[in-house]
């Protein structure tokens, strides 16, 4: 089961998301992360595909996360997020058995904790997930892309077997999904060329198109209505056919608030 937690957000918070699918244990780290203020703990899930789901609609900064787990286990969790994108949380490893330190190595976890969590190891953890997140955050504002030196005026589309050339203005909003971009405009629907979000951005106008979450890119000239969400957040509906609704990520709410006057 998923579960999102609404509460007020703290502008220095580190926003965290645990997965475990034992529920004991699950309820216990959480119990314990509420000792430390910078933590805000705004969603939980009991299994891997939850966690893919949750992890990439949240855009969590921390995420402890079980590495046994049925179905779709830890080290799982990781190597699918990385297909999806290169923007991810950093990941505290939990487990009851010391035998996956070196995997959680390879993987490049940012700590890695046994079962049963002890709370000075714990506070190891927080500390320097502290020092991480507060030293980013001074040392990196929220960037607004820059114009590039070329931008098309025309997409291609491929859609049902046939290659169309649509007016990049024409575009309500594209997504990525397992590696496939899919471009949707208020008549068509169909898969680009381009293999990442991000070569899309750069080939279009900055000042229309903008990255509001690490799957959309929007249109910003075509939004038909900005939907209040949860711990102060947003989405967007578009008006493409089935009027999408799209999540702003944590990062760009501020861009939003600023764009529209919220």
């Amino acid at each position: 089961m998923l579960y999102y937690h609404f509460m007020p957000t703290r502008a220095t918070s580190i926003a965290t998301v645990v997965i475990d699918d034992e529920k004991l244990a699950l309820e216990e780290l959480s119990y314990l992360l509420k000792d430390y203020p910078e933590i805000e703990v705004i969603g939980s899930a009991e299994n891997g595909l939850q966690a893919v789901d949750l992890i990439g609609k949240l855009e969590p900064d921390l995420v402890f996360l079980d590495v046994q787990m049925p179905g779709l286990d830890g080290m799982g969790v990781i190597r699918k997020l990385r297909e999806q994108s290169e923007d991810l949380p950093h990941f505290v490893l939990v487990t009851a058995f010391d035998h996956y330190a070196i995997e959680a190595f390879r993987m490049e976890a940012f700590d890695y904790l046994l079962k049963p969590v002890e709370k000075a190891r714990l506070d190891e953890t927080i500390q320097r997930a502290h020092r991480l997140f507060g030293e980013h955050r001074v040392a990196e504002p929220i960037p607004f892309p820059s114009r590039p030196k070329e931008q098309r005026t025309k997409i291609l589309v491929k859609s049902a077997g046939r290659s169309f050339i649509v007016d990049a203005q024409d575009i309500v909003y594209a997504t990525i999904d397992e590696g496939v971009i899919t471009i949707v405009t208020s008549t068509l629907e169909g898969e680009s060329n381009y293999k990442t979000i991000e070569e899309l951005q750069s080939n279009l106008d900055p000042e229309t198109f903008w990255r509001v979450h690490r799957s959309y890119l929007v249109n910003i000239n075509r939004i038909r209505e900005v939907i209040p969400w949860f711990k102060s957040s947003y989405q967007i509906r578009m008006d493409d056919k089935k009027q999408t609704e799209i999540p702003v990520s944590r990062v760009q709410t501020k861009r939003l608030r600023t764009l529209l006057k919220l």
